[in-house]
């Protein structure tokens, strides 16, 4: 994915006092509420433009939390009811839940766009592309979904998930159409998915067996973000942990995820960039010659065991090292047609000997190369008059 924006924010800025404040007695005066917000957002926006950027957000301040554009804008919560949540902080004891609130009570209806009461103002006082960020479809299933009450809805999370994502595609279609040039989906719930005490409540309060979970979570994912994807919008995520005022929600290293999570989906003919690790030698992705936009890793104990050569194929490769005497070591015993030191596998220009070795073919093209495997040597000869032998 292009990605003209090589550092920027996460979208949502702290709050000032003033609005926290107003925000508390909303009710009495809400045009004050609205007034305040207005200044706010034109004050960082003008921050935003003095440090140099060129991608530009309100900092959410005209929500409640990350969440509440949703939740405001789509009938079908009870915003006085919560599922119970806890967070961590070291060897403190567990801290109170945090305060996004809502339980699904009634079968979802959009009654505004999500981003209605946002979009219209930044669109008139941006000084630039606007970035615009919305809450993963996989938050609400997991803390909107309560027993006894969602359930005579949605017959499961799944159910809930997906009429979700018909929302939230609607919503990011319209953002894309209407010249957003950032979106990006927040804190969806993959996190959870590493950690050994959330995966085993993923087991017995939702009922799934985590693993599915997680692709399907990650297709919601994909579909909400097909329905943006259009060319000079950018799509990103924000992925973290439940960080919140020094606390936090899940533990864990990324890497328990991350096999999931890059690549492997497609939309029509294309096919997403994808990186399938652990890859074995009984495994197809290894036997096989790949010629999409997939890697596969297979873990080396060490140089020559790398260099075992022990594949079928031998197109192109490429080694990647600060060690040269290491590289040209590879370049010279690895059984490949070509071999590309600190560059990719493609490369090809008109004067050099492209070509391949074991099942990947044989023979050269390019420059003299090309005049050798596509032309024959033949000698042809031609006597005129008579011919004399010696007597």
């Amino acid at each position: 994915m292009s990605a003209p924006y090589r550092a920027d924010h996460v979208g949502s800025f702290l709050r000032p006092p003033e609005l926290l404040e107003a925000r508390r007695t909303a009710a009495q005066d809400p045009q004050r509420v609205h007034a305040i917000e207005d200044r706010d957002i034109e004050r960082v926006l003008a921050k935003q433009k003095e440090l140099g950027f060129d991608i530009f957000t309100d900092g959410e301040f005209r929500r409640r939390n990350f969440m509440s554009d949703f939740t405001d804008a789509v009938d079908g919560f009870d915003l006085g009811d919560a599922v119970a949540r806890s967070w961590k902080a070291g060897q403190e004891k567990d801290a109170p839940v945090s305060s996004v609130t809502g339980i699904v009570t009634r079968k979802f209806s959009a009654v505004e766009p999500l981003t209605g009461r946002e979009l219209p103002f930044l669109k008139k006082q941006s000084p630039g592309n606007i970035k615009m960020t919305l809450p993963s479809a996989t938050q609400f299933p997991a803390i909107s979904f309560k027993r006894g009450v969602t359930d005579k809805i949605y017959k499961d999370h799944s159910e809930l998930l997906w009429d979700i994502v018909a929302i939230m595609k609607t919503e990011l279609a319209r953002l894309s159409a209407e010249g957003v040039k950032y979106i990006q989906i927040d804190a969806p719930r993959y996190s959870y998915f590493m950690d050994p005490r959330w995966r085993e409540w993923i087991r017995t309060e939702m009922n799934v067996a985590p693993d599915a979970l997680l692709d399907e979570s990650i297709r919601a994912d994909n579909a909400c973000f097909a329905a943006a994807r259009r060319p000079g919008v950018t799509l990103a995520i924000h992925l973290c942990r439940g960080n919140n005022r020094s606390h936090w929600y899940v533990e864990g290293g990324y890497d328990a995820i991350a096999r999931a999570l890059t690549g492997g989906t497609y939309e029509g003919n294309f096919y997403q960039p994808t990186v399938v690790a652990d890859v074995t030698p009984n495994m197809a992705a290894f036997r096989d010659e790949l010629f999409g936009s997939v890697a596969a890793v297979t873990r080396a104990d060490n140089a020559d065991h790398a260099l075992a050569n022990n594949f079928s194929y031998g197109l192109s490769s490429a080694v990647l090292t600060n060690d040269l005497q290491l590289a040209m070591r590879f370049a010279l015993e690895l059984e490949a047609g070509m071999v590309h030191l600190n560059r990719p596998t493609v490369h090809d220009e008109p004067t050099v000997p492209f070509g391949s070795v074991k099942d990947s073919g044989s023979g050269r093209e390019g420059g003299r190369w090309s005049v050798e495997e596509m032309t024959e040597v033949k000698w042809v000869t031609i006597q005129m008059g008579r011919r004399h032998y010696p007597s």
